[in-house]
């Protein structure tokens, strides 16, 4: 209190000439940061808010883009599967088509097998028998002269014959 008493320029002391300059200096810097300085600085923010604008603007445009090919990489995802799958089943198909093919190749392979197996066995057969034939009637010749060249009655004609036979199963 005492320093507002003395008149001394106290804080809360009051000077009417320094608030006249003050105000003066206070309008005067007023005008020219009007003038010079607000333009700018108002141009600058408005700058500013355009770029705003525009990176928001873009990154919508953006992120719709990337939604765009989000969905478009998951429809190519989808036909790539449905694709893949229409792929195994034509493998599945084919290698069954071949499958089948390879089995009935075999079987024809075995039924030409088996068939010239059973021709061979029938020429074989036919051969044996034409053989067998031969060395009957070679037999039967050699039977026949050997009865006629002994004179032998009904009994030992029978023996012989008997005996013939049993020769002849041996063999």
């Amino acid at each position: 209190m005492i320093f507002l008493l003395a008149g001394g320029g106290g804080l809360l002391s009051f000077n009417s000439g320094l608030a006249f300059w003050i105000l003066v200096s206070l309008v005067i810097f007023m005008l020219v940061m009007m003038k010079f300085a607000v333009p700018p600085i108002m141009s600058a923010l408005q700058e500013r808010e355009q770029n705003i604008k525009s990176s928001l603007e873009s990154a919508e445009k953006a992120i719709a883009k990337a939604e765009k090919i989000s969905k478009d990489n998951e429809k190519a995802l989808r036909e790539a599967e449905v694709k893949a799958q229409q792929i195994r089943k034509e493998a599945i198909e084919e290698a069954e088509l071949i499958r089948t093919d390879r089995i009935n190749k075999a079987k024809e392979d075995a039924d030409q097998l088996i068939e010239q197996a059973k021709s061979t066995i029938e020429q074989e057969k036919k051969q044996a028998l034409k053989e067998l034939r031969s060395e009957v009637a070679k037999l039967a010749v050699q039977s026949a002269s050997i009865i006629i060249d002994s004179e032998l009655d009904n009994e030992k004609n029978n023996k012989l014959v008997d005996n013939f036979l049993t020769d002849l199963s041996k063999n």
